[in-house]
């Protein structure tokens, strides 16, 4: 049995996120018991099925009612909806987290619905996969991956502890950072990267010259690495993109213009600037490897992990 232990918690949407949570919590020994919520009544009969949770509901206020720790997992732009709907049957001292990858958005639409007798501590597992739906989850997807925690100025060092602890126990290592900061970070380590990917893959499929069997029957690893970024949940990255809107205009902006300067050293045949820009990005690729945040291996070493989430 862990050290961490919540008598109930309240897992709001059952995605990727959201049931694997589920799965480890349950692994773990983190609850005395989960109660499960999704609006769709199919996807909470899937759940029951899966046997994720201990009790299951549509309803959120129903939910969250006697939960010690309530973790939301639903598109970012559904937030603040889902605060009114849980506001009236939060208790004292229960912990309201999210998984949201935008932050300051996150903050501005649930902060005003909750009240202050809860501890709202924003949160980011930095953990995914394409795959979404109760079933895509497992139980390691949080092992030695980051969470990242954007707690606000006034916030309960106890409960802050508190949380920690659970995600550590999920397998994470947890940092803090200020919400706007997180949003710019996360603007180039994974919103642009998506966004770069859905455009390429979308470029791909209305090129006319080239038939789209073409594409799929002579996708190289590098074509195939970004359509795998592109079947993300298509629900999930529109609300990304309105919801972190001005961060990701900043590092599309920054793109745009290092993209100009590698047009103008492919038309100028500048071999050296070429190089430099190449051997550069390399370097970071061996940083991320050293950082043990990916392995060295072919695809990425995706196979297992793969099948662990389909």
């Amino acid at each position: 049995m862990s050290k961490i232990h919540f008598d109930k918690i309240a897992l709001i949407g059952v995605g990727l996120i959201g049931s694997s949570l589920a799965r480890v919590i349950k692994r773990e020994g983190l609850a005395g018991s989960i109660v499960i919520a999704t609006r769709s009544a199919e996807t909470l009969k899937r759940a029951e099925e899966l046997g994720l949770g201990d009790s299951y509901t549509t309803e959120n206020a129903e939910a969250v009612r006697d939960a010690d720790l309530v973790i939301v997992s639903v598109p970012v732009g559904s937030s603040g909806l889902v605060a009114q709907q849980i506001a009236g049957n939060l208790k004292d001292g229960a912990i309201v987290s999210d998984v949201g990858s935008t932050k300051a958005s996150v903050i501005a639409q649930m902060q005003p619905e909750l009240p202050p007798s809860v501890h709202f501590i924003p949160g980011h597992p930095l953990a995914g996969t394409e795959y979404s739906g109760p079933d895509a989850g497992f139980a390691e997807l949080f092992t030695n991956r980051w969470c990242i925690l954007t707690p606000l100025p006034d916030v309960d060092a106890a409960a802050l502890a508190k949380l920690t602890a659970f995600w550590e126990a999920c397998g994470s290592r947890v940092d803090q950072m200020d919400p706007q900061h997180h949003d710019l970070v996360l603007a180039i380590v994974s919103h642009l990267p998506h966004l770069i990917a859905y455009n390429i893959v979308g470029t791909a499929s209305d090129l006319e010259q080239v038939t789209k069997s073409e594409v799929i029957k002579y996708s190289a690893s590098g074509f195939r690495d970004f359509t795998r970024l592109a079947s993300s949940d298509p629900t999930m990255w529109r609300d990304v993109c309105l919801n972190n809107r001005d961060a990701i205009l900043e590092m599309l902006g920054r793109f745009s213009e290092d993209l100009a300067s590698l047009q103008r050293s492919i038309r100028w045949g500048d071999g050296d600037a070429l190089f430099e820009l190449f051997t550069r990005t390399r370097a970071v690729r061996r940083g991320i490897i050293e950082a043990g945040q990916e392995v060295d291996a072919p695809d990425f070493g995706r196979q297992a992990t793969i099948s662990k989430g389909g």
